[in-house]
């Protein structure tokens, strides 16, 4: 079975989060990252990072799952999911084989 493929957008709880944010909620984005590296390593995460907008940074990622179902209990488990707001968008990716 193919993977689908997703956009996912981490909305910060402020525009200016990425400048200003307090040592809780730094731990916090601290063990985000941790809780995706396996998913990097594995593939299930094709990419991800902070964009840097002018009008206020957020996280983006692409990943590849088995069903959405698989997408969202991947990111209930993410520590920062609470603190920042999920979006995620199906989409058609161009990948390397």
């Amino acid at each position: 079975m193919s993977k689908l493929h997703y956009f996912l957008r981490l909305n910060p709880p402020r525009a200016s989060f990425m400048n200003d944010m307090t040592e809780a909620e730094r731990s916090i984005m601290q063990q985000h990252v941790a809780y995706w590296a396996p998913f990097v390593q594995d593939g299930t995460m094709i990419v991800l990072g902070p964009v840097m907008d002018p009008k206020g940074g957020f996280g983006m990622a692409v990943v590849a799952v088995e069903s959405e179902s698989h997408l969202q209990e991947l990111m209930k488990q993410d520590p920062a999911n609470g603190l920042n707001r999920y979006e995620y968008y199906p989409m058609r990716a161009v990948t390397k084989q």
